[in-house]
């Protein structure tokens, strides 16, 4: 199974940052489209990308593509793939999927519908008149957009933004995934110090922290695909063990702060089981008065953004403090994310570059500074 084409579904804007990390990683086939990634490659192809890969959702196998606009045309797009060359006589199936700008539009009834068919095949090709599902889980997925339908097997179980180090996060968590693209935006390597100064559940420190020491996010979590019969177990060990090689040692200089303590408590116990406490400093900390913890740096922060009146004025107060407190902080390149679309103006600054982003299901704009030689 050398010849295969693979899906990332990624957070709106991640596509081209998740493109680059494939083609650093020598994967080949890489594909940026709107909301996803492709890539093509075997088993190997299949485990570096799910252990390896910072800013993609999961890693999807596609089994098909077709046109449908009944019911009658998804059936025997289903029925006429070749499930049985990846899902055994007593594999578990269940499916689950959506639909956008199509005719098919009622999800439950085209789960039935791909399971149905997905039954009748596997049914035939095994023979047997009722497939018993007891053994390994394989995860069906539909996408049904504008008529056209891809079939997808999951390959990654658990989405790839739970690296393991989160098991709870503050009121308003910031996705792994998205935390990680921030950090690569700035092209932060470990040399500079970093500092969240509103780092909530760690999040943006521990990927720092993770990219610093070019450590697989992957590496200490199992994938679905691990379990499939297809799947050679000692493909997945290689390559984790040549991620292990790969990595970094050295002395780094990361800081989360948190003006709520029970922020900074949390922050520390996610690094331990990140396995980079070690390397980030948490303390307590308002950053609207803190002294800079250095001379130059990067700063990256996801400061309160207030999605109700009282609280967007809340933040809006926050940012202008913030933009006061960091005015003459010439030697730090700042990012903020953010959906208050008057951001600059409540800064006091124009951005140098800016680009936008979603945090969940929320349009947010990443500001950028970069060029401490202009005020504006």
């Amino acid at each position: 199974m050398e010849d295969l084409r693979f899906a990332v579904p990624c957070l709106f804007g991640l596509e081209g940052i998740a493109a680059d990390e494939l083609k650093r990683l020598e994967i080949p086939g890489v594909q940026a489209e709107n909301g996803r990634v492709l890539f093509s490659g075997g088993v190997a192809e299949m485990a570096k990308a799910n252990v390896c890969l910072r800013t993609g959702e999961r890693i999807l196998l596609i089994l098909a593509e077709f046109p449908a606009k009944t019911f009658e045309e998804l059936f025997q797009g289903v029925y006429r793939t070749n499930l049985e060359d990846f899902i055994p006589s007593d594999g578990q199936f269940p499916v689950k999927g959506h639909c956008l700008n199509s005719q098919l539009m009622s999800v439950p009834d085209c789960q039935a519908i791909v399971k149905k068919a997905a039954s009748k095949r596997l049914g035939e090709k095994y023979k047997l008149s009722w497939l018993p599902e007891t053994g390994v889980k394989y995860q069906l997925q539909f996408a049904i957009m504008q008529d056209k339908v891809t079939l997808y097997l999951d390959t990654s179980g658990a989405g790839l933004h739970k690296r393991g180090y989160r098991a709870v996060g503050n009121e308003a968590p910031l996705r792994e995934t998205l935390a990680a693209a921030m950090v690569i935006l700035t092209r932060y390597r470990g040399r500079d110090f970093f500092w969240d100064p509103f780092c909530g559940s760690g999040t943006i420190p521990i990927e720092a922290a993770l990219i610093a020491k070019n450590r697989a996010p992957g590496l200490k979590r199992h994938f679905a695909a691990e379990q499939y019969g297809w799947s050679d177990q000692a493909v997945w060990e290689q390559i984790r063990e040549e991620a292990w090689e790969k990595e970094f040692r050295g002395d780094y200089r990361i800081l989360g702060s948190d003006n709520d303590p029970k922020c900074v408590s949390l922050s520390m116990a996610n690094a331990r089981k990140a396995g980079v406490a070690d390397i980030i400093t948490f303390q307590d900390g308002d950053a609207t008065k803190m002294s800079l913890p250095a001379q130059s740096g990067i700063i990256v922060c996801n400061p309160p953004y207030g999605q109700r009146m009282l609280e967007q004025q809340s933040a809006q107060r926050l940012y202008a403090a913030l933009g006061r407190h960091l005015k003459f902080a010439d030697g730090w390149k700042k990012y903020v994310i953010t959906s208050e679309p008057e951001f600059e103006h409540y800064f006091g600054r124009r951005a140098d570059k800016k680009r936008k982003l979603y945090n969940g299901m929320i349009k947010c704009d990443y500001y950028m500074y970069t060029d401490n030689s202009r005020k504006k």
